[in-house]
């Protein structure tokens, strides 16, 4: 099956054009934008760009939580033929600063929280700064910049006499392998790089999502945001694939605690849940295992069995919504007891795979063909291959080849020349195994990787699953600390707390707890001792520790 580029931005057009009058882009229990109200907003800030003498191929950064304006902001500089450089809001001030200058951005959207850290003068190249709730401009480098804003609705009107309607969408035409988007990530395994992503790599995220996942979604289905939108994998499937499809994205604009989503998804019953396996986790913590202890003699019955698993999985399915396809889990590794517990109960779940680097899909399975414990087969168009001499058995670098894959890092010739291989392979940095009919297997990242006393390949992820499934266990992070294996944990100080314990308890109580974790785990890759955070770990903004920050070695 050859892969056929499609113009992104003509995707865009034509699906504005078809869904005019549809809901496109809402702010949970807030404002509701159209399509065609995007479009207007979207022509407004063509007319903006154009008088600030913004020229096709400049960057316009953006640095805000998720809202409806995130996602115009972001299609009016794309669609312009600008850059759109995504920035994440959870970034430190000088971080920001860092990389509005890195990326050379000639535009800056913020919002107020943001920009409340932020000095223009740490921002040189930039010639205006707009705060995205409102498009007013907060900084002009010129002072015609702010008459071009204080006129814009004036121009518009000239621009548009006879009313703004859909024969006025033409948006720039862009080409394979040209530069779509730059986006920083500062993934938990070191420090932030720009990552190049051309159109083609959106184009065949786009395709895979409408043609070959398997999901029955159409013009006006729903989907609620709760990922970073300015995160790949939150970008690709919780907004840019929607749009081209005429859905409605819905953004939670708050921190997405459990209970916010909760209430979102029994509020707005989306078609598709796409999560971090972090949610689940914390359901089947929280409301699950409790339920599995409390049966556990009944559900050694065959047929109790069956049944409590059956009104589990009705009464989960009805708190997510009740009305979507399935969820589909990325971003960091699942709790392999979890994992196999909603296997068993055929909760409609899969895990996928992915990389910013990919934008991002490498493998994907639809939830009635996954595998336990795999991530699925490689997305269309992309090739997978494992640097191992038995790849079925003995795991190895995965490596991947197809038109997902990026051009390279913004500014950074050296660290994209060692990203691949001498014949044209990007190196994941992952580790797995493949299995006969395709399915991959991951077995950690290589970066994390810790060598055993003999030579023995230790993945703390797998120990760490094991780690958490402990009682009163928040979360922990495995490290090879000078020659032995630590846990650093965080206890759940709350839960213990309700329970009576208190902290000197709790901590006994969990170091009491190493034999049983051993028990599980190989003699090679024994846990020697536990460390007690008094606050939770440093995480990205994607939820995973930032393990560089807490490495002995």
């Amino acid at each position: 099956m050859e892969f056929v580029f499609k113009s992104v931005n003509k995707m865009l057009e034509d699906s504005i054009k078809k869904n005019w009058d549809r809901p496109a882009l809402s702010n949970y229990q807030g404002v509701t934008l159209s399509y065609g109200e995007v479009a207007s907003r979207i022509a407004k800030l063509h007319i903006a760009f154009e008088q600030c003498g913004l020229k096709k191929g400049d960057k316009v950064a953006i640095c805000s939580k998720n809202q409806a304006n995130w996602g115009v902001s972001f299609l009016a500089a794309m669609t312009y033929g600008a850059i759109p450089v995504p920035i994440l809001h959870e970034f430190k001030p000088g971080n920001i600063h860092y990389l509005v200058n890195h990326s050379e951005a000639k535009v800056l959207f913020v919002d107020e929280m943001v920009w409340e850290g932020l000095t223009a003068e740490e921002m040189p190249d930039l010639e205006v700064i707009v705060q995205i709730n409102t498009f007013k401009f907060i900084y002009a480098k010129h002072e015609s910049h702010f008459d071009v804003r204080a006129h814009l609705n004036e121009s518009f009107g000239k621009k548009y006499p006879e009313n703004f309607g859909p024969s006025d969408v033409s948006y720039y035409e862009d080409t394979a392998d040209e530069l779509a988007i730059i986006n920083y990530t500062s993934g938990s395994s070191g420090f932030s790089k720009g990552v190049m992503i051309p159109y083609r790599a959106i184009c065949s995220n786009i395709l895979f999502a409408t043609d070959h996942a398997g999901l029955p979604l159409k013009a006006g289905s729903q989907v609620v945001s709760m990922l970073p939108a300015a995160h790949m994998y939150g970008f690709a499937f919780e907004f840019i694939f929607e749009m081209t499809l005429g859905m409605h994205v819905h953004y939670l604009t708050r921190v997405p605690s459990p209970k916010i989503i909760m209430q979102a998804m029994a509020d707005i019953k989306p078609d598709i849940i796409i999560a971090v396996p972090l949610i689940i986790e914390k359901v089947y913590k929280n409301k699950l295992k409790p339920l599995i202890d409390k049966n556990r003699v009944f559900m050694s019955i065959p047929i109790l069995d069956k049944f409590i698993l059956g009104k589990m999985r009705s009464e989960l399915i009805k708190s997510f919504g009740g009305n979507f396809d399935e969820i589909i889990l990325g971003g960091a590794a699942f709790n392999p007891e979890v994992e196999a517990f909603f296997k068993k109960m055929n909760f409609p779940y899969t895990v996928g795979y992915g990389m910013t680097e990919c934008a991002p899909i490498i493998a994907y399975a639809h939830w009635d063909k996954a595998k336990l414990y795999s991530c699925g087969q490689s997305a269309p168009w992309m090739e997978i291959r494992i640097d191992s001499e038995d790849p079925h058995n003995i795991s190895g670098e995965v490596q991947v080849k197809g038109p997902n894959v990026m051009l390279g890092y913004y500014k950074n010739e050296e660290t994209t020349a060692q990203s691949f291989t001498e014949d044209g392979w990007f190196r994941t940095g992952d580790m797995g195994v493949i299995d006969e009919d395709g399915y991959l297997f991951l077995r950690g990242r290589s970066k994390c990787m810790i060598l055993g006393p003999s030579g023995q390949n230790i993945y703390p992820e797998e120990l760490e699953a094991v780690v958490n499934n402990v009682t009163y266990v928040g979360d922990s992070l495995v490290i090879d600390d000078h020659g032995t294996i630590t846990a650093l944990v965080y206890p759940d100080y709350h839960t213990a707390g309700v329970d009576g314990i208190n902290p000197d308890q709790l901590k006994e109580r969990l170091t009491s707890s190493l034999p049983e974790i051993n028990k599980e785990l190989p003699k090679y890759a024994q846990i020697r001792k536990m460390e007690f955070l008094p606050e939770d770990f440093e995480r990205t903004p994607k939820k995973s520790i930032k393990r560089y920050l807490y490495q002995r070695n």
